[in-house]
């Protein structure tokens, strides 16, 4: 659900960079609960709220007068024509209240106003519930905030009616137990068919809440868990359903290779696995089915530490159709694997190599020499990266993002090889150490350039900044 921000970013007061909001005490909602952006995408990126619609300029045949803005009677702009009755005044409803215009107004706020705006009277909560000004947002419920305390001490769950009406298809809930989700099912009018997405983070549920969850909510097809470490191998194999099309598991310690098994074996319509697990091998990479085969898309394999290239060649082999590969944080995948990645998967649209230790120079060549399709390459922390590799890439034609965090060995005139890319729309240069003033002022000649990430880099002046809003004014620098 939500996405990572950068460190000293400016964000709105509102919403912090994770994308979670905190919603203000409702009558009839959660009081303290939070909401974040349903999709993740950019990395490392400040969360905003989606941009408002177009709106035309309101056009007013004649000039309104102060009753008419108060809600009162309009009056036509001249008197009645000589002979005429006139008719009884036209009631217009007060402009605070013009559901029309308040339903254009809206959009222009983030999540987090919004929330407090459908507090000030039933009109604009009636406007303001509607779902389209939630699309796209998830509601963050931790597990003391699902309870009100009685004033016998008793714990009463609370009323998410509003949550209902709004239409919330998504919920991450925090530290639950399998009686908390039991309780959310029955409370919450659309759980059972209505919520497509769940997520599960630091909870103690075990196999049967995980059973109980999957059963009764029939509409589920994306499902994450995440530091959930009370459910095993055997509670996946009991739980899984063939609907669920988008799984992601980390940090949850009971998951090794015969919970890949299952998942390849349960799972035929599987479009999209995020697996941060420490004990897989490259063993379970060989478990995916030919039905997967066709089906997934995105593969993410996050600081499997066991991975080696023989896991690499599982994966090339079983899952030949993958648009989005991440190997981050596989520190034992070489310059060989890169290849193997390369010549097998030309479908490849977007490659993390992260925190890959071992990947030099060479892997790039392989990268630009093959992958003519990549839109977006992640080298954070590849410190064996040089200006000779930033030449390789060079000649890709149509590479869009290009992250290079702490790549400590890329000088200015690496930079140089990069002004050649007129397609980068998106470039970070976070943290690496030997790039100049000088050097980055070349920059000003990638004039479609639309974000630059420049923290902590020691050749990041002020009057270089100063300089770039000069000389690339559509572009947003992160300092």
């Amino acid at each position: 659900m939500s996405s990572p921000g950068i460190d000293g970013d400016p964000k709105p007061p509102c919403l912090p960079r994770n994308g979670l909001v905190k919603l203000p005490g409702q009558p009839n909602g959660l009081g303290a609960a939070s909401i974040t952006k349903g999709t993740p995408a950019a990395k490392n990126r400040p969360c905003q709220p989606p941009p408002p619609p177009t709106l035309p300029p309101p056009s007013l045949a004649t000039p309104l007068s102060r009753v008419a803005l108060a809600g009162g009677p309009c009056s036509p702009a001249s008197g009645p024509a000589p002979g005429s009755v006139p008719g009884p005044p036209v009631e217009r409803p007060p402009l605070a209240t013009d559901e029309k215009i308040l339903n254009g107004l809206f959009w222009y706020f983030s999540a987090c106003e919004k929330c407090i705006l459908a507090q000030v009277c039933k009109a604009w909560r009636r406007v303001l519930y509607q779902p389209k000004f939630w699309a796209g947002l998830t509601p963050v419920l931790h597990a003391k905030e699902l309870y009100n305390v009685l004033p016998g001490g008793e714990k009463e769950f609370v009323n998410l009616q509003g949550f209902a009406a709004r239409g919330f298809e998504g919920f991450c809930l925090v530290g639950v137990s399998d009686l908390d989700i039991c309780e959310f099912i029955d409370n919450y009018a659309l759980s059972k068919k209505g919520v497509k997405a769940m997520s599960l983070k630091r909870s103690t549920i075990t196999d049967a809440g995980l059973e109980v969850m999957l059963e009764q909510m029939q509409g589920v097809v994306r499902l994450e868990l995440s530091g959930c470490n009370d459910f095993t191998e055997a509670g996946l194999w009991s739980s899984l359903s063939a609907r669920i099309t988008s799984l992601s598991v980390s940090d949850c310690i009971n998951v090794a290779d015969d919970a890949i098994a299952a998942i390849s074996q349960l799972l035929p319509n599987l479009a999209e696995l995020s697996l941060q697990a420490y004990h897989v091998t490259d063993t379970a990479l060989a478990y995916f089915t030919a039905r997967q085969g066709h089906s997934t898309h995105t593969l993410r394999l996050l600081s499997c530490w066991e991975i080696t290239n023989h896991g690499v060649v599982n994966v090339v082999h079983s899952l030949p159709n993958l648009t989005s590969l991440s190997l981050s944080g596989c520190s034992k995948v070489t310059d060989d694997g890169v290849e193997l990645v390369a010549e097998n998967l030309r479908k490849l649209r977007s490659l993390d190599l992260s925190w890959c230790p071992r990947i030099t120079d060479m892997a790039l060549e392989y990268v630009a020499c093959d992958l003519h399709r990549l839109e977006e390459l992640v080298l954070d922390r590849c410190v064996r990266i040089t200006d000779t590799g930033l030449s390789y890439l060079s000649t890709m034609s149509s590479l869009r993002s290009l992250y290079l965090r702490w790549c400590c060995q890329v000088q200015d005139f690496g930079l140089k090889h990069l002004l050649a890319m007129r397609s980068l729309r998106l470039l970070s240069l976070a943290g690496c150490p030997l790039l100049t003033t000088t050097g980055l002022s070349g920059l000003v000649q990638l004039q479609e350039l639309e974000e630059l990430e420049l923290t902590n880099c020691p050749g990041a002046t002020p009057e270089l900044f100063k300089y770039f809003s000069q000389h690339l004014p559509r572009c947003l620098v992160i300092e």
